[in-house]
């Protein structure tokens, strides 16, 4: 057989998990639902810097990464002239740059 042919035309479901990576995700969440007291002992025992860096590695996996965003104003202001200035542009005869319309 070649590779990346199989006898199976249609295939496995794009997203679908395979057997082994979904018995494993369940065996993790079932591992840590059964052990949560043990966890937050465990936390409580941990050295206050230490705890706030373990708070801060789960943390990842509940709250989404921030990322840095940035806007150049002045072309950010030309391209979105107020309708207003436009209407004035197109009274005084004057034409609306291509990018603004």
């Amino acid at each position: 057989m070649e590779k990346g042919h199989t006898n199976n035309p249609n295939g496995r479901p794009k997203g679908t998990p395979n057997k082994v990576t979904q018995n494993m995700r369940e065996w993790i969440s079932a591992l840590i639902d059964n052990n949560r007291e043990q966890i937050e002992e465990d936390l409580k025992a941990l050295e206050p810097k230490e705890r706030v860096q373990m708070f801060e590695r789960l943390m990842q996996y509940v709250v989404p990464k921030q990322q840095a965003v940035s806007a150049d104003l002045q072309d950010l202001r030309a391209r979105n002239r107020p309708l207003v200035e436009r209407l004035a542009m197109l009274a005084r005869g004057e034409d609306i740059p291509k990018d603004e319309e």
